[in-house]
């Protein structure tokens, strides 16, 4: 069965975009010799990616308007108004978890849930995910979206691993 990791950044006070949306934010401290390319790691183990309808137009739009970043992978967009597919691309408004059910069962390498804090709620008041990857940047937002909302039960994990880097913070924490 495919394992389903939420893979995103997060400011100090809980937050994954501003309060207009914006990622500009997403940085260290400063001293990007201290760098590390956490993303080349994490994405070795996967080959799709699912994310909302924001997430995908932020990309394509903001972020990375010339190329697809994520063509080595499957990606699936969930929004209430699908557009065409293509053979890496697949709009759908199916139901989030039903569709990584589908998903997980299927072989191959792992899924990403990349964004947004919709989707990433969903799965986690479900609790869909089963490895978090979250790296806290030392960044104090004070509003904007943020990446946990309430849930209607507790959801135990444990802690696998910590990098820190840049002023930067990855906790890697899986389900118990």
């Amino acid at each position: 069965m495919k394992k389903i990791s939420l893979f995103i950044a997060m400011s100090l006070d809980g937050y994954i975009a501003d309060s207009k949306g914006s990622v500009d934010w997403l940085a260290g401290q400063g001293n990007e010799d201290e760098n590390v390319d956490t993303y080349s790691e994490f994405v070795k183990d996967i080959d799709t990616v699912i994310m909302g309808w924001n997430t995908y137009h932020q990309i394509v739009t903001e972020l990375s308007p010339k190329e697809w970043v994520y063509n080595d992978l499957t990606t699936y967009v969930v929004t209430h108004s699908p557009k065409a597919s293509s053979d890496k691309i697949h709009f759908t408004n199916e139901n989030p978890v039903l569709l990584l059910k589908k998903l997980r069962e299927e072989g191959g390498k792992g899924i990403w849930i990349c964004g947004g804090a919709n989707l990433i709620q969903q799965l986690v008041r479900e609790d869909m995910v089963d490895c978090y990857h979250i790296t806290v940047i030392p960044t104090i937002l004070g509003s904007g979206i943020r990446l946990f909302e309430k849930t209607d039960r507790e959801i135990k994990l444990r802690l696998l691993k910590t990098r820190s880097y840049n002023g930067m913070t990855d906790l890697i924490y899986t389900k118990r």
